[in-house]
């Protein structure tokens, strides 16, 4: 992230001076800029310590439905995080789910030390050394989380958006983003979007053990060594979900350009992605990030020359997921597993 000293009048210093209350002392807040959701402040104590004070948008009417009470996952992934020193993320160290202080609800955690990929100087999938490193290290990562599990499917802090069965929480999920485009009047082409469920969703099945999924595993969130590009931290875990560790293989190219690369394979390490149903599966979870980037511009008020690249990107995306998954119909219309 970058830093800005101009302070966002929502979140004045005394209330920041409140939050850290149970730490120290507040010396120090600089506001940390390149999210799109929370607002973030790198605060230092009196003794030194630098934490992270983050907080959610209080007005719920620009929210997606998933969206709504998403600083909460964060909070408890940080505490599961905690048992499994290996995801490498910050500590929790205070929350305040009261919305007195400020409107919205607050974490705080340790900072972390290091450099966003995004600012390291090399690409996912750069022919380089240190791109191959981060790649192999996010593989890894990626596998560790797997090994975490919940007991239902869906997002942790929207019991509207769970189920005890993948293909009945990833329904509700893609459902509730259709009702979010409607709200805001986009064409995400809906008809295309259930067909590709229905003829694919008994895919879905397979999947039978709730797994954390960070889903926003892209190079702004991941801290690496820029000399080596050792992965030494993630962050921003507000997105997480229980599901199939092959959504993070999604998360992880969120710009996804259609091609399949070599380098894909330190990615993915042991994970299946070519056999029919995983195949398909990651198709679907193509279609569904597809799905949040060509919403969440308007919720957001994205403006500008990136905000129509984005959008065309996205939208774009979601269209060639929609079109491989049509592709495989006819292979999947004779399986005697489709329901």
């Amino acid at each position: 992230m970058t830093e800005s000293r101009a302070p966002d009048a929502t979140v004045p210093l005394d209330a920041l001076a409140t939050l850290v209350v149970p730490l120290g002392t507040l010396a120090d807040a600089v506001r940390l800029e390149g999210g799109y959701f929370a607002t973030t402040y790198r605060v230092t104590l009196g003794d030194g310590t630098r934490v992270v004070v983050k907080t959610a948008p209080s007005d719920s009417s620009r929210l997606m439905t998933y969206e709504k009470d998403l600083i909460r996952t964060e909070a408890l992934v940080y505490g599961l995080a905690a048992a499994h020193p290996g995801l490498r993320m910050p500590r929790l160290l205070h929350t305040d789910f009261t919305r007195t202080v400020l409107p919205g609800d607050v974490v705080v955690a340790s900072w972390l030390e290091g450099v966003p990929q995004s600012e390291a100087g090399f690409g996912s999938f750069d022919d380089d050394a240190r791109a191959a490193r981060a790649r192999r290290d996010l593989g890894a990562l990626i596998g560790r989380l797997a090994n975490v599990t919940g007991t239902v499917f869906g997002y942790p802090q929207s019991p509207a958006l769970q189920a005890a069965t993948w293909r009945a929480a990833f329904t509700a999920i893609v459902e509730a983003l259709l009702a979010d485009a409607a709200a805001w009047d986009l064409d995400v082409s809906a008809d295309r979007v259930r067909a590709a469920l229905a003829v694919h969703g008994h895919r879905l099945d397979e999947v039978v053990v709730p797994s954390l999924v960070h889903c926003d595993l892209w190079p702004g969130n991941l801290f690496v060594d820029p000399a080596t590009g050792e992965v030494v931290g993630v962050i921003d875990p507000e997105r997480a979900m229980w599901g199939e560790p092959l959504v993070d293989v999604v998360g992880a190219d969120p710009m996804w350009d259609g091609l399949e690369r070599p380098e894909d394979a330190a990615l993915v390490g042991s994970l299946d992605v070519s056999s029919p149903g995983p195949a398909a599966r990651l198709l679907l979870y193509r279609m569904w990030l597809g799905l949040v980037m060509t919403v969440e511009g308007s919720p957001r008020g994205y403006t500008g020359d990136w905000a129509q690249w984005y959008r065309t990107t996205s939208h774009g995306n979601l269209h060639r997921a929609l079109t491989a998954l049509e592709a495989l119909d006819l292979l999947d219309a004779g399986d005697p597993a489709r329901v």
